[in-house]
């Protein structure tokens, strides 16, 4: 298992984003946390391994029917989680 820091760029505050995502995240049993920025964007930190990281990319990818992403930026980390949070 790998933990990821991952910074989505686009249409994402005010648009469910977070709120999709934890669903999403929560109902395929992965373990992190969303979290809006200052700026605009949206942290995310999440334990991925090679068979579930397409997957999650996709979920945040797709985001809400409100939200356009147009950017991740992604960087490993050594963070462990026990299950999925918004984080404010």
């Amino acid at each position: 298992m790998t933990s990821y820091k991952i910074i989505v760029s686009g249409k994402v505050q005010g648009v469910y984003y977070r709120k999709t995502i934890k669903e999403n995240a929560s109902k395929f049993g992965f373990k992190g946390y969303v979290k809006n920025l200052n700026n605009g964007n949206v942290e995310v930190g999440v334990m991925l391994n090679d068979t579930n990281y397409d997957r999650f990319l996709g979920i945040l990818k797709k985001g809400s029917s409100y939200s356009k992403v147009t950017n991740l930026q992604i960087k490993k980390t050594n963070e462990t989680y026990s299950s999925f949070t918004i984080r404010y």
